[in-house]
């Protein structure tokens, strides 16, 4: 399976041709936001029009420039994008797994009340893929003028489910960085968007 992801366009006219250039060049089969489609929620609407356009399946988180509750509206509003905070999608052998906001803190605890309730639903059989805003702690995405300054309880939920892969974003410094936990690639796909090929 063949995904476009990208994060922090922030209604960004360039992002947005090259990501679409990108869908017309690999015709992906599923599109994933890691948030930040927005400049503090202004653009939301534009940009959501925008990715419901290329009629294909697109999951989106919120990030620190948008709400919950604005993300949900939008996600039922477009018929294609769907709200990947605190849920999960499933496609082919893999299973999606989203949680945004945040971006700010070591500990996320909203976020690890919703792991600990998460994880006993993950399908064995499934691969996982992990999308969240703010980069993992410990990693070439977090670090920042020489000190980490990513979330920690991400970290914990990738060490204890062992996703084949995490994409995140926020610090736009670390665009286009990749870094492995183990056997789990983290990737911040950047504005211009990432192709990656799922097997």
């Amino acid at each position: 399976m063949k995904i476009l992801a990208f994060t922090d366009t922030h209604c960004s006219e360039l992002a947005h041709i090259r990501i679409k250039k990108k869908i017309i060049k690999e015709n992906p089969d599923l599109l994933i936001s890691c948030g930040d489609l927005s400049n503090f929620s202004r653009g939301l609407e534009s940009s959501a029009k925008f990715f419901n356009s290329f009629d294909k399946p697109c999951l989106i988180i919120p990030g620190n420039h948008e709400t919950e509750e604005e993300i949900k509206k939008i996600c039922i509003k477009y018929k294609n994008l769907i709200n990947l905070h605190a849920n999960s999608y499933q496609k082919e052998d893999f299973f999606f797994c989203g949680f945004g906001r945040g971006g700010f803190s070591l500990r996320e605890e909203k976020f690890e009340k919703f792991a600990k309730k998460f994880i006993p639903t993950i399908p064995k059989e499934k691969h996982l893929v992990f999308i969240t805003h703010a980069p993992i702690y410990g990693t070439k995405l977090d670090d920042l003028w020489e000190e980490h300054r990513g979330c920690l309880s991400t970290l914990e939920f990738i060490e204890k489910t062992k996703p084949v892969l995490v994409l995140c974003g926020h610090f736009h410094e670390n665009a286009g960085k990749q870094d492995k936990i183990k056997n789990t690639l983290v990737l911040n796909p950047g504005p211009s968007g990432k192709i990656i090929n799922l097997e």
